[in-house]
């Protein structure tokens, strides 16, 4: 007999079947989204801000300094949402940093995300979440003026792509939705609280 053993089918097929699916590729994918979503969210963000001179204004002296928005206490069922790194640009707009931007920020938001479910019903009723802030206070203040005052103006954005009545109709509904999805988290976080 040679000192050779043959190959057990069945354990071949349970460790092909281990490796199915390629980790590292999952994590191309997710960095992919990410980045895709994150680009998407700073563009919407700077077209409110570029929509208001006063917000610009208020940025403009902030060039170059960054901001840090962490979620604490995020559910590990869930995937991981790393911190969102921002960097004002000279023109009082905002860029992304991605994960690597390695800087140490200058103001540090810290949100509340045990709750995610909580906090969304919160969100859309109106309600800010929890937050800590530490840092320039300064910039601080000027964040917190643009989050208090900024505001998309649908109706306006949507009459350049299909003119002034279809936009008027559209912001109309969208206001009887946006209502009804506020009632309804205001609802929802009310039981949410109540609940032991």
């Amino acid at each position: 007999m040679s000192g050779k053993r043959r190959a057990d089918p069945a354990a071949e097929g349970r460790a092909a079947q281990a490796h199915a699916y390629n980790p590292g590729m999952l994590d191309a994918m997710k960095a992919l989204a990410e980045r895709s979503v994150m680009e998407r969210l700073v563009l919407l963000v700077n077209h409110v801000i570029a929509a208001e001179p006063a917000a610009l204004e208020r940025l403009r002296p902030h060039a170059a300094r960054t901001v840090q928005i962490e979620l604490n206490g995020w559910p590990t069922l869930l995937p991981a949402i790393g911190p969102l790194a921002l960097r004002v640009t000279p023109a009082g707009l905002l860029e992304w940093l991605g994960e690597s931007s390695g800087l140490a920020p200058d103001l540090r938001i810290t949100v509340d995300a045990s709750n995610p479910a909580l906090a969304l019903t919160r969100l859309v009723a109106g309600d800010r979440p929890q937050v800590v802030v530490s840092g320039d206070v300064a910039f601080a203040s000027d964040i917190d003026w643009l989050i208090e005052n900024l505001r998309w103006d649908l109706q306006d954005d949507l009459a350049r792509i299909v003119g002034d009545v279809p936009a008027r109709q559209i912001a109309r509904a969208g206001g009887w939705i946006a209502g009804g999805l506020r009632e309804g988290a205001k609802v929802l976080r009310d039981l949410a609280v109540r609940a032991p």
